[in-house]
């Protein structure tokens, strides 16, 4: 019997879009077990607490069987380690993304020999499409529907403009 192949999608998600999305769904069907991490940063302001963020994670992922949303904090090494997961899987938007990405899967191969990082491009309709931009648009007012699943559409207008 083959081992199972676990993977960590690992983000900010604040707030998840529909690029996010994208990528979460395509890795939950390559992969046996998803693990999709809430990156706690310090350095970061974000507007939604991890709560937020993973609750609607869960809200729009919930029909997806083999995913389980969950926060981390310290190096992603140690938490894919920690989950047996051998495979991280990175959205990449555009070249400018690939760069820096590169480099961290580098820093975590190093960490960690047994660590794959596989880098799915996004969907065309979605190689635009950031967490700013969405919180952007929300700002002045504009409509974020095609930019964020609906089930957390409100939460997004609510946040901003409340």
């Amino acid at each position: 019997m083959a081992a199972e192949k676990i993977a960590v999608v690992p983000g900010s998600f604040d707030p998840v879009t529909n690029g996010h999305l994208d990528i979460i769904r395509r890795t939950a069907s390559l992969f046996d077990r998803v693990y999709v991490c809430v990156l706690r940063n310090g350095a970061k302001k974000p507007l939604f607490s991890i709560d937020e963020r993973m609750d609607m994670i869960r809200r729009v992922t919930g029909d997806i069987p083999n995913l389980e949303v969950e926060s981390f904090d310290g190096l992603l090494v140690d938490y894919a380690r920690d989950k047996g997961a051998d495979f991280i899987v990175k959205g990449l938007r555009a070249v400018s993304d690939f760069e820096y990405e590169f480099q961290m899967a580098l820093t975590n191969k190093s960490l960690n020999p047994r660590v794959e990082t596989f880098f799915i491009t996004t969907s065309r309709s979605y190689s635009y499409l950031s967490s700013s931009i969405v919180k952007e648009v929300a700002r002045y007012g504009g409509d974020i529907s095609e930019f964020v699943p609906k089930e957390i559409e409100k939460d997004i207008i609510e946040k901003i403009g409340g």
